[in-house]
């Protein structure tokens, strides 16, 4: 694993029921990837190989308008190590969570 990623997926809509049913699907996207991901309250981190996190990156503003917004902008925050690994979602998070 060479690659950390977290998304935040904003999607232009109105209504804030609307935003919630365009980020689910994008995050329902994500979970049918097969990458180890976490859902948190304002982003969803994930962990795999650069090539795969970048071309879901990609997938996820695809996924959003297709859903039905006219645009939408995302947050995205990488770690990458092309020789080594990165620290993991548990390697960063357990400690803090009960």
């Amino acid at each position: 694993m060479n690659a950390s990623v977290a998304i935040q997926v904003l999607p232009e809509v109105s209504e804030t029921k609307e935003l919630i049913r365009i980020v689910d699907e994008v995050i329902d996207y994500i979970k049918s990837t097969g990458v180890s991901y976490y859902v948190g309250p304002c982003e969803t981190a994930m962990e795999g190989d650069y090539d795969e996190l970048m071309d879901i990156v990609k997938q996820c503003q695809l996924i959003a308008v297709k859903a039905g917004c006219k645009g939408v902008s995302s947050y995205v925050k990488i770690t990458y190590k092309p020789e080594g690994e990165v620290l993991t979602i548990d390697e960063k998070t357990t400690k803090h969570h009960r």
